[in-house]
């Protein structure tokens, strides 16, 4: 029996990273997934599993959300779950940053969260229950430098997720948000190697984390062993912002 035995999930931006990394461990634990990703390509070179699904999916776009969440329906059933794990990383001080690069960043990293959530509301309320899990950063816990568009933007999952989740607390709905610090992923290594060896050096365990610390997280988030949690935020940051 695994912990997440009969529901169904929709994981975002899962061609890679901690997405791919969630949908395998949710499989797992017995879940249904549905795994979307605007790299189509990617996506779909994931190991073949009859309890996952793969879309192509741009998270900006409404009418995306409402061709996967139809998909979803008529190939597993009502979403219990969704991880709205897609995001966009460019960095650029403010002074560098531009309408088009803010644009860009709110359209992925906050439009998309809340089109998702509005996506997936009318399966949970349905069902008196669900999880919604949203993924910020450590870098919309504090001023981050270098990376205006992508920290304001994940400041911003940050409120959404707690307005969401009071909003939403009277329909059985949960929102949390899962809040990353370093992880050793693709990400991590756009960065030069000298700023990674700088942020390492200030987290008081030593070593960025893994794609598993961070699926680890959102299982127990979407399971009902979080039953009494919602608007909370993990972070998982090896205690650098501590």
């Amino acid at each position: 029996m695994g912990v997440l035995d009969g529901k169904v999930a929709l994981i975002t931006g899962a061609a890679r990273g901690q997405g791919a990394e969630e949908a395998r461990l949710f499989i797992a634990e017995g879940c249904r997934v549905a795994a979307t990703d605007i790299d189509e390509a990617a996506l779909r070179s994931q190991t073949k599993h009859d309890d996952l699904a793969c879309w192509h999916h741009d998270v900006a776009e409404a009418g995306d959300w409402a061709r996967v969440v139809a998909a979803v329906h008529a190939r597993f059933g009502p979403i219990d779950v969704l991880i709205n794990n897609a995001a966009m990383f460019r960095p650029n001080r403010f002074q560098e940053t531009d309408r088009g690069l803010l644009d860009e960043h709110y359209r992925v990293n906050q439009v998309g969260v809340f089109l998702g959530m509005r996506a997936v509301m009318g399966d949970m309320i349905a069902a008196a229950g669900g999880s919604i899990i949203n993924v910020a950063s450590v870098a919309g816990l504090r001023a981050s430098a270098g990376a205006f568009a992508y920290a304001t933007s994940k400041w911003a999952i940050r409120g959404m997720t707690k307005c969401a989740a009071v909003d939403l607390a009277d329909t059985g709905v949960r929102v949390n948000a899962i809040v990353p610090g370093l992880i050793d992923t693709a990400m991590m290594r756009r960065n030069p190697p000298e700023r990674n060896a700088t942020l390492i050096a200030g987290i008081p365990l030593g070593r960025p984390g893994n794609v598993y610390d961070v699926a680890s997280a959102a299982l127990y988030l979407a399971s009902d062993a979080s039953s009494y949690m919602t608007g909370a935020e993990i972070v998982i940051d090896g205690g650098a912002s501590g």
